[in-house]
């Protein structure tokens, strides 16, 4: 089962997505893609952890996802929170990130444990005053595209509300 969740900053994708984790069976993995650079990124993700609690295991891949979910597969659901982020991790280390993309895609038929995606809408928005700006917008907007073709059931969560896509 794949499982897109989507919506924009702050709308409650990922308690929503840690609830509908929280919902299957088996001890639940937190795939983190986030990075610590400097204190508020450090107080957001132990805001996330507090609030998961000790029975979730983590796991951190912040460049290669698709090496996570193997590592992982059959060890009960995951969580990857979040694809936005990951994508900015490849761009900035200028990875090829349509090759990373296609990789994931190929490999995510060959789980057998349950996969949620949360990821940012990034294209509600108005257009970006600067090419990095909007090669990121336009890159997620593909990235997304392609993981709700994927999934099994999209949500859009909007204001702590979700709305089944798919």
């Amino acid at each position: 089962m794949i499982l897109l969740i989507t919506g924009g900053a702050r709308s409650g994708k990922s308690s929503y997505a840690e609830r509908r984790v929280a919902e299957l069976p088996g001890r639940p993995c937190y795939i983190a893609t986030a990075e610590i650079f400097d204190v508020e990124m450090a107080e957001r993700v132990a805001l996330h952890r507090s609030r998961r609690g000790p029975e979730w295991r983590e796991h951190e891949a912040p460049i290669d996802l698709l090496a996570a979910l193997t590592q992982t597969d059959g060890e009960g659901p995951r969580l990857v929170d979040c694809v936005t982020l990951w994508l900015t991790n490849l761009m900035l280390v200028e990875r090829d990130w349509q090759a990373d993309l296609a990789a994931l895609l190929n490999g995510l038929h060959l789980q057998s444990s349950p996969v949620i995606f949360v990821t940012n809408e990034v294209g509600l928005g108005i257009v970006p005053d600067n090419p990095l700006a909007r090669a990121f917008r336009d890159a997620a907007g593909i990235v997304n595209q392609a993981l709700a073709a994927s999934a099994d059931e999209v949500q859009f969560v909007v204001s702590g509300l979700p709305m089944k896509v798919k």
